[in-house]
């Protein structure tokens, strides 16, 4: 068996492993990055770019239609191949060798196979052709390997080859029909997507829509998609599914029942923590890998984990975020340099716990930073709500014609400071960088008053919400 050394040894080469081994090349240290899919990760191929490719068009086309002068010369529906066509090149034709060439030129290896930790610091590869390799890590490993489509277990739901958010991503034909199980933000994406690219789509809740957002947020994406054709179903759940050769059924908890051509699960995520040998250094395969907000392993000096496989925020942008920290912590500890743990410092990742920002490229979209009003109250935080009406603002009227959305803001009354954001209507998504700036700075309610929205833009809705909430 052959065998190799270096630093770092980093298990998944999605964004979040690409950016912890770049940044502990870029502090000095030298890092193997093993890969056995390709390289780039769920996020470049199945998920947040095919995803908001699939979405664009028809986003696109609804705004054109909002806007007289546009609207009289839009006609028809997308064009389903065009959309697919250009699905497919944001996601390469799911060929890797564009992120194979940054890799390298990086200054990263990559070891093509599949990992497992096989002692401390050390970990096996084995590539396809059945060759083990033996890696053995200075310094640290770092698990990066993601999560998976978490299918539950309804009966006949498993015999009945359903879609995940991977099938959904990359299909080349879209079916006629889509049953959809989930009221989260896959589900409710891809309802639109789906919906937009001529399904018959029924969307199945168990509870409502977007749960873990402010209420009205889901309210206003279940009216849009039922206004658009979407079926949604709320309050039941399917009990059982069956396919035969003319498609899917599906049995409600309610006695109803929906018959379609695909099924799509979309209940949630489990860690990829099964297969990666973690059981050899004490750990448990199938649960989340629970760090310290310098992303180490509870319980090690040597092991780390960031992105999904964490269950931390399980989102792109905020496992680069832990990448960020736990690529230079890494490269602090074994260099012997000053280490920040304190909360907001340059290695950690604060961020996880109450400044976590998201858009739901849904149509309207919402989009939402920090803390719940629900969430803030279960904190313990004595606040105040803060509605607005986005449609009232001028901009937004300029924007489309009977634009339609909320506005809230969270407000810690003890130290006058936003705990949280949420906006739900149309390009909402482009207004949350602010909000998250002004989460993350814990900028003062007072001093907001001195950031002055230019007119006639949407982004007038944040001098609305601080005249409904009252000048100091």
């Amino acid at each position: 068996m052959e065998s190799t050394e270096y630093d770092l040894i980093v298990l998944g080469a999605g964004p979040v492993g690409e950016n912890i081994a770049d940044r502990a090349v870029s502090d000095g240290l030298t890092a193997a990055l093993v890969e056995h899919e390709l390289v780039g990760g769920e996020c470049s191929y199945w998920a947040c770019m095919p995803s908001k490719a699939l979405l664009r068009s028809g986003q696109v086309l609804r705004a054109a239609r909002a806007v007289p002068g546009a609207a009289e010369v839009t006609r028809g529906g997308v064009d389903v191949r065009a959309v697919l066509k250009r699905r497919d090149a944001f996601a390469s034709n799911w060929n890797d060798d564009g992120q194979v060439q940054w890799v390298r030129g990086a200054g990263i290896s990559l070891v093509r196979g599949h990992a497992r930790l096989s002692a401390p610091k050390q970990v096996t590869v084995t590539a396809a052709d059945g060759t083990e390799t033996a890696l053995t890590a200075r310094h640290a490993v770092a698990v990066s390997t993601g999560s998976d489509a978490l299918v539950p277990d309804i009966d006949g739901l498993a015999d009945a080859d359903p879609w995940t958010s991977r099938e959904a991503t990359s299909a080349q034909e879209v079916p006629a029909s889509l049953a959809i199980i989930g009221g989260g933000v896959v589900a409710t994406e891809m309802a639109t997507a789906y919906a937009d690219l001529g399904s018959e789509v029924t969307l199945i809740a168990r509870a409502g829509l977007l749960t873990g957002t402010e209420p009205f947020a889901g309210e206003i994406v279940a009216r849009a998609l039922s206004a658009r054709g979407v079926k949604v179903l709320l309050k039941t759940h399917a009990v059982a599914v069956n396919r035969d050769s003319g498609g899917v059924a599906l049995s409600l908890s309610d006695g109803q029942r929906v018959t379609a051509e695909e099924v799509l699960v979309a209940t949630g995520r489990t860690p990829r923590s099964v297969g990666i040998g973690v059981e050899a250094v004490g750990l448990t395969p199938g649960e989340w890998l629970r760090t310290d907000d310098t992303m180490r392993v509870e319980g090690f000096d040597w092991l780390y984990a960031a992105g999904d496989v964490t269950g931390r925020a399980l989102l792109t942008h905020q496992g680069k975020y832990q990448a960020r920290a736990c690529g230079d912590v890494i490269a602090a500890r074994a260099l012997g340099r000053p280490v920040d743990e304190r909360p907001w410092g340059t290695h950690v990742a604060t961020a996880d716990h109450r400044a976590v920002p998201q858009v739901i490229f849904t149509d309207p979209e919402v989009a939402t930073v920090g803390l719940t009003a629900e969430a803030a109250r279960a904190q313990g935080y004595e606040i105040r709500v803060v509605d607005y009406e986005i449609g009232n603002v001028a901009g937004a009227a300029l924007h489309a014609d009977g634009y339609q959305g909320t506005a809230r803001m969270v407000v810690d009354e003890k130290r006058k400071v936003l705990l949280g954001v949420t906006m739900a209507g149309p390009d909402v998504g482009e207004m949350l960088q602010a909000a998250t700036f002004v989460v993350v700075g814990e900028v003062p309610l007072d001093r907001l008053w001195h950031a002055v929205p230019a007119y006639p833009t949407v982004s007038e809705v944040w001098l609305r919400l601080l005249e409904a909430y009252g000048r100091p």
